[in-house]
């Protein structure tokens, strides 16, 4: 299998992590993809998929790439914030 291959199946298997966090909880970039969090920001950019819940990744500090369109969201799942920032300790989720 070439590259393209190998890299599909690594961003396919980003998005089934994704589509695995459950509602109310968030995971990181780095959790995504480990030792390469740029490559699951990369997936999911490039993402339109509606089944996909791109809300649910976050930076590993807590903050929000998205910023209020993300907050919006992930404060209506009722993931607990603290400030600017997702509360961690309550909310994250390993995936």
């Amino acid at each position: 299998m070439g590259s393209d291959g190998q890299t599909s199946d690594r961003a396919e298997e980003v998005l089934r992590r994704i589509r695995a966090i459950p509602e109310g909880r968030v995971t990181t970039y780095g959790d995504l993809s480990p030792g390469a969090p740029r490559f699951a920001g990369r997936v999911l950019s490039t993402c339109h998929d509606p089944s996909v819940p791109w809300q649910r990744v976050v930076r590993a500090d807590g903050s929000l790439a998205k910023g209020e369109r993300q907050r919006r969201l992930l404060e209506r799942e009722g993931v607990p914030m603290r400030g600017a920032r997702v509360d961690m300790r309550a909310a994250w989720w390993q995936v």
